[in-house]
């Protein structure tokens, strides 16, 4: 998401929720995000899969220096243990293994994503060994920008949104898609201010 996108988004969604339209007088605009589509990203996602966001680059530096050329084909020609010795664990060299092979073979093609619908995007994503709903929801935010994605298992938008509405307990998923159904077709957008109202998107 650009400038431009954010800036129309917001700016829509602060006539429409008032919660937000306070918050923003004080927070402005969040930061564009954008990561660039394709195999580097996905792997990246593998690698920060339950670890911190340092943990996480520290070990993506040492799979560049490890891998100079990131594409599929150079990591299925690395010697067996060379993933684990730069940091990952057994689990996510075989989801990354699997992510590489699968692009070898065309059984995933992520240039394809780029033409499918939302969710049918987000269901090729989830096929792949290693890939949740919420994995594939952020890469088609800030990969695919796209303008109407809400995570709604993401705990810190529900986090946000608890703050944010004054409410006792935090939302659950279904409630916290009822709660942003009015930000439409800004989502993403909502989200990612919900994110920078929280202090902090997912890298």
């Amino acid at each position: 998401m650009n400038e431009a996108v954010i800036k129309k988004g917001l700016d829509t969604i602060v006539q429409v929720d008032q919660d937000i339209a306070e918050s923003f007088q004080e927070l402005g605009y969040p930061e564009p995000r954008f990561r660039p589509p394709g195999f580097e990203t996905f792997l990246a996602t593998i690698v920060s899969q339950q670890i911190s966001t340092e943990a996480a680059r520290a070990i993506m530096g040492r799979v560049r220096v490890l891998l100079p050329e990131l594409q599929p084909d150079k990591l299925l020609a690395l010697p067996e243990g060379a993933l684990r010795e730069v940091g990952l664990s057994g689990r996510k060299v075989e989801y990354a293994t699997n992510l590489a092979k699968e692009i070898v073979d065309g059984s995933f093609v992520p240039e394809e994503l780029a033409v499918l619908d939302d969710e049918s995007a987000i269901q090729e994503i989830v096929a792949l060994r290693g890939f949740g709903r919420w994995s594939a929801e952020v890469y088609l935010m800030f990969s695919l920008e796209r303008q109407d994605i809400f995570p709604a298992d993401d705990l810190a938008l529900r986090l946000a949104l608890q703050k944010l509405k004054g409410m006792d307990a935090r939302p659950t998923p279904k409630q916290s898609r009822d709660l942003v159904a009015q930000w439409t077709p800004w989502r993403s957008v909502g989200s990612l201010f919900l994110w920078h109202f929280y202090r902090g998107a997912p890298t």
